[in-house]
């Protein structure tokens, strides 16, 4: 156990740390390695490969995602928004790569080869947008003179282009929300609000003319007609599983399902541990974005203020979606559940920006540090 005494960096870190937070992270960790067990194998079989592939590619990533989350949550201010500026300017150059030299897959281009490994740039794009997008409204608070908001809003404009051209358009409203989000919480106009509800509804309808795919899903999530095979079945599972599930290995859904492990995990612990699971699964992800909200709002600078709400509005909001396909409550959409999803790419992008919570979210370390130095100085004297 770490010493009140000790004044070493990880001692500085742990009584600085919202362990709170810390444990609700870790906790989905190992909700996501348990459902991996009961997802995936299934998936791996007909695929051909090793029924504990997603499994053991869970498990390779997760220890990595660990030491990730920890390591970020060791910096200050200064440093986070150094980490998320060269993750955004790598993110959007990858994104661009890959509208050329990128993975299409359903017809999509959203995934690029890195040293043998497929990265999805658009799911580390979200965090650093968030901080650096929440750095742009602090300081055009704090220097008017400074076009930050006009900054924020042409960043904007860029990432949903390159989002909408893979196309993604899950992330673009992801990405849309938590932004407006933060521009809300920034003091923006009643006038504003306005043009950017307008802007939102403007575009879903334009995506509803331009993209097919887009059009098919709502339309049979408004009618019900046509192929509606992996909600249902999602469904039904769930119903099947009752309060308290058939048992861990008894489900059938992941046998039929081909995204079991990923979009649909959350059907599979419903069917499998039944829906009490379920329920503690999303208090879990309601902590999260409740505890980052209340400290958020307790903070006295506007920059942590911003983002710590933009990214654990991330966090909900992908929560949400991925939660609310599974119970039939929104169309379809590929969104993985944060930290519970298969997917090692995402498992990353989702530590550091967890990461960058817990560093956040810290009751100001430096202060604690200069004091404990302050100590040590006085000590020192005094012993002389």
């Amino acid at each position: 156990m770490v010493s009140r005494v000790d004044r070493g960096p990880v001692a500085n870190w742990w009584w600085t740390v919202d362990r709170w937070l810390l444990a609700a992270f870790v906790a989905l960790m190992v909700l996501g390695i348990v459902l991996s067990f009961s997802a995936s194998p299934p998936v791996a079989e007909r695929l051909g490969l090793d029924p504990y592939h997603f499994v053991s590619k869970q498990l390779f990533f997760m220890l990595p995602a660990l030491a990730v989350m920890i390591g970020v949550s060791f910096l200050n201010k200064r440093n986070i928004r150094r980490l998320a500026l060269l993750m955004l300017v790598g993110s959007l150059v990858l994104m661009l790569a890959a509208l050329y030299l990128g993975i299409e897959v359903k017809g999509s281009r959203r995934w690029i080869y890195i040293a043998g490994v497929s990265v999805q740039p658009s799911e580390y794009l979200k965090p650093a947008f968030v901080i650096i997008c929440a750095w742009l409204f602090a300081e055009n608070g704090k220097h008017p003179e400074v076009p930050g908001n006009l900054f924020a809003m042409i960043l904007l404009g860029l990432v949903l282009a390159l989002l909408v051209s893979q196309p993604d358009l899950g992330q673009s409203l992801l990405v849309l929300a938590t932004w407006g989000v933060m521009f809300f919480m920034a003091g923006l106009s009643w006038i504003w609000i306005v043009l950017l509800g307008a802007v939102a509804m403007g575009g879903l309808v334009l995506a509803y003319g331009a993209f097919p795919h887009v059009a098919e899903r709502i339309d049979r999530f408004v009618t019900g007609e046509g192929d509606t095979f992996q909600v249902d079945v999602g469904r039904e599972a769930m119903m099947r599983g009752g309060w308290f599930g058939q048992g861990p290995g008894e489900g059938s859904v992941k046998r039929i399902l081909p995204d079991s492990h990923t979009d649909f995990i959350f059907a599979v612990a419903a069917e499998e541990f039944g829906l009490l699971l379920c329920i503690a699964i999303a208090a879990l992800f309601a902590f999260v974005v409740i505890r980052g909200l209340v400290i958020a709002a307790r903070e006295a600078d506007d920059f942590p203020r911003y983002a710590i709400a933009g990214l654990v509005t991330v966090f909900g909001f992908q929560s949400i979606i991925n939660m609310g396909v599974n119970v039939q409550l929104l169309p379809a959409k590929g969104m993985t559940l944060p930290f519970i999803s298969s997917g090692g790419s995402s498992l990353l992008a989702m530590a550091i920006s967890t990461g960058m919570v817990l560093a956040l979210t810290r009751r100001h370390p430096e202060k604690r540090m200069q004091h404990s130095v302050t100590r040590s100085w006085q000590s020192a004297a005094v012993s002389h």
